[in-house]
């Protein structure tokens, strides 16, 4: 079967041959096309670096927050933060199904999903927004939202909390891209203690096997201190990542001098790209899967320090990366209770 428009270039406004995350505005409003997935959308998870800019930006004030999402999807008809480039992602109850929707006959009416596209593609729109929860970065709303026919999806599942099930899908490809990296013996460096970091220091753990170092890196001695007495790291260094020489040093210090064979970025903030590849030793892999990233910075900043580290830009999707991260958090408690002590969901 011939799918019609499956990357919704039709609901970009104004650009030829622009794709929709690269769009300055798209077009959300109804039907529902033939190869499209129709949300009633109850609950936003923006990015972490979106989300913090948009806090620092409002003063912590979950009103103005509000206002600011509201501007934004109003403006560019999806939630695409015009200063972070990012956006976050979503959950629902499915309302329609297109006739040459390709899951059309794995999904129904009143499903529960979240969206495993980034709402910098998705069509929203909002009829009103109800709750901005400051902690962790979710947003309890009314409206709609269309998936197009390559944009992949997550049925909610039943045993786990929304809410936590939410957070930690949003990142959930940073977990996945560890479990095909990682080996036993390895030294592994994750810098930032969020979501993104807890989840890929557990999946570390489990490949490492029991041979191996996991090093957390952040700037919050609460959010290291969860961490380390949780046992989810070997080593926990409080470090101002934007200044990449501090950084380097504690790393050199803690590895002998060895450094780590793989450093993953999951800072919410800019700037860390070289605390990254100092922190990396040479022939090693940094994987970069913050959105607060600059691929020039990373690039140009290996070249300049004359180190060979092979730089990966996690893109968010790896085949098996739901399934992944549910079982994780199903079977880690660890991690659980990370979650929800620091997310409080």
């Amino acid at each position: 079967m011939v799918i019609p428009d499956p990357y919704g270039l039709k609901r970009v406004i104004g650009e030829r041959g622009v794709l929709p995350q690269r769009a300055k505005r798209l077009d959300p409003s109804l039907p529902c096309r033939e190869s499209e997935l129709l949300i009633d959308v109850e609950r936003l998870n923006v990015d972490a670096a979106s989300f913090q800019q948009l806090r620092d930006s409002a003063g912590g004030d979950p009103a103005r927050i509000a206002q600011r999402i509201r501007e934004i999807v109003q403006e560019r008809g999806k939630m695409h933060n015009p200063v972070t480039g990012s956006g976050g992602m979503l959950i629902g109850r499915v309302k329609e199904v297109g006739p040459k929707y390709p899951a059309r006959k794995r999904l129904k009416v009143g499903d529960r999903v979240a969206s495993m596209v980034s709402l910098t593609l998705t069509p929203l729109q909002l009829e009103g927004i109800d709750r901005v929860n400051v902690d962790n970065g979710q947003v309890d709303v009314r409206g709609h939202a269309i998936l197009f026919a390559t944009g992949h999806y997550a049925k909610l599942p039943d045993d786990l909390p929304e809410a936590l099930a939410l957070a930690a899908l949003d990142v959930c490809g940073a977990p996945a891209l560890i479990h095909r990296f990682v080996s036993p013996g390895m030294t592994v460096g994750v810098l930032g203690a969020g979501k993104g970091g807890a989840l890929s220091l557990t999946q570390a753990r489990r490949s490492l096997g029991g041979h191996g170092r996991l090093i957390a890196l952040d700037a919050s001695e609460d959010a290291l201190a969860l961490l380390s007495g949780l046992g989810l790291c070997d080593a926990a260094l409080r470090v101002d990542a934007t200044q990449a020489v501090e950084a380097m040093e504690k790393v050199c210090q803690a590895t002998g001098g060895e450094m780590c064979d793989l450093v993953v970025n999951c800072a919410s903030v800019g700037n860390t790209e070289m605390a990254t590849l100092l922190a990396t030793r040479a022939g090693g892999m940094a994987i970069f899967f913050s959105m607060a990233t600059s691929f020039t910075t990373a690039a140009l900043g290996a070249d300049g320090i004359g180190k060979d580290v092979t730089i990966l830009v996690g893109n968010g999707y790896v085949p098996g990366h739901v399934e992944l991260t549910l079982d994780l958090l199903r079977t880690e408690p660890a991690l659980r209770q990370f979650f929800e002590e620091r997310y409080r969901v």
